[in-house]
């Protein structure tokens, strides 16, 4: 593998399935910094993704949660009048990829498992079940069905979430009994029911993220983070590396299971007094890369040479303790926390000099230094957010759009898409 930051000589072109969410910018970042050639498409005239001085062209495309179906033929057509080397889904895509991964094989380079094992990893019902059956920890869980069984749970403090959801997208807190007709109200006029509704123990513990990617089940690279602040959505401002062997070991285990092929990511709470990650959710791509790269493990390298069809020996573990940042959370965090425009201005002063109680170490959503261009994003977003703070929720619901799955475009994926898996020779 090449050194992060050096030119790569075996230069790839490369197709993001979106250009909305962090992880995409974040994977530009990674791949772009190797000399990879690199396009996105994005039904976002204007998303985060397009402001890169290593992103070549932009294709403007139908919604993955609007137009599924269209998302697809969109996709289908670009592959097969251009030369990709290396389709990557660096969201909620992977869904419908993985199903019609026969139709791509022939057109791209691509890492996905069988559709069923990608589906075993998304859902949040059935996720649980496979920690259960894996013998893996985890909070203690529920899984419900309709209202009625929602309101009979005798699971508090609990974390009630629906069957699909991103972030906070579909996650309820629920601290006593009396809650739990407003959440299932709300969920009964989302919809929920129409799937599995899981409900677990609200545990402590610091939140913490690991993320690998595998070659046909096999391990070959991992890394994991600690949350030190929280920014909008749940999502992390500051994050710092961390080394965690049994995650690894666990990780290795899921995948084996699931013969999984790309890349997957877990959501853990460590209880140190035990040194036991309970397990709490499961998103089966690769999540922000950044901090992984800074610490030693090009993840994104290594799901570029797994989709290529490559085998890649397995990389040491990252280094502990390097801490990244991310400015445009930190300040919509701010803003979502009830911050005046003088606490968002102490804020971004804090970000932008590194001396803040939580900040320090390099940014690694906007990184101007090595991409002069990603500040547009970072400009717009604080100022805005001084002239109205109060936009910051305008600004976070942005992010659960029209590139992200929902219920609707699954049902869709499902009655719809004729499924295409890999021929055995494909494989």
């Amino acid at each position: 593998m090449h050194s992060p930051g050096q030119a790569n000589p075996r230069r790839r072109r490369i197709l993001l399935s979106e250009g909305s969410s962090l992880s995409a910018r974040q994977a530009i970042t990674t791949l772009g910094l190797a000399g990879h050639e690199i396009e996105v498409c994005d039904p976002a005239p204007i998303c985060i993704g397009r402001f890169s001085r290593f992103v070549r062209r932009f294709h403007r495309c139908p919604g993955l949660g609007h137009d599924p179906v269209g998302y697809l033929d969109f996709l289908l057509d670009l592959l097969a009048g251009d030369k990709f080397d290396v389709l990557l889904p660096t969201h909620e895509q992977g869904y419908l990829l993985a199903k019609v991964a026969g139709r791509l094989v022939p057109l791209t380079g691509i890492a996905l498992p069988a559709f069923e094992d990608y589906v075993a990893a998304h859902g949040k019902a059935s996720f649980s079940r496979l920690l259960t059956e894996l013998r893996l920890p985890q909070p203690h869980a529920e899984i419900v069905a309709s209202a009625a069984a929602l309101r009979r749970t005798t699971i508090f403090p609990a974390v009630v979430k629906t069957g699909i959801g991103t972030a906070s997208r579909g996650v309820r807190f629920v601290r006593k009994p009396g809650d739990l007709d407003h959440v299932t109200a709300a969920f009964e006029n989302d919809g929920a029911f129409g799937d599995e509704v899981i409900v677990q123990a609200l545990e402590g513990g610091y939140l913490e993220r690991a993320q690998a990617v595998f070659c046909h089940g096999h391990l070959v690279g991992a890394h994991a983070y600690r949350q030190i602040a929280q920014g909008a959505g749940g999502g992390d401002t500051v994050k710092e590396s961390v080394s965690r062997p049994q995650v690894r070991a666990h990780l290795a285990q899921i995948g084996e299971r699931l013969n999984w092929h790309g890349a997957l990511s877990v959501d853990y709470l460590l209880d140190e007094s035990r040194n036991l990650p309970l397990y709490i959710d499961c998103n089966p791509r690769l999540v922000e890369p950044v901090n992984a790269l800074f610490s030693g493990v090009d993840l994104a390298g290594l799901l570029l040479a797994v989709s290529l069809g490559e085998t890649p020996d397995e990389v040491p573990a990252s280094r502990p303790g390097t801490r990244t940042h991310m400015s445009a959370q930190g300040l919509l965090g701010c803003a979502l926390r009830g911050g005046s425009r003088s606490a968002l201005a102490a804020e971004a002063w804090h970000l932008w000099h590194g001396d803040g109680p939580d900040a320090g170490g390099r940014e690694e959503l906007t990184p101007v230094g090595l991409d002069p261009w990603s500040v547009v994003p970072l400009a717009y977003v604080a100022l805005h957010l001084l002239v109205d703070p109060r936009s910051a929720t305008r600004f976070a619901e942005q992010t659960s759009r029209s590139h992200q799955l929902n219920r609707m475009a699954v049902r869709i994926i499902q009655e719809k898409i004729e499924a295409t898996p890999l021929a055995s020779g494909q494989r």
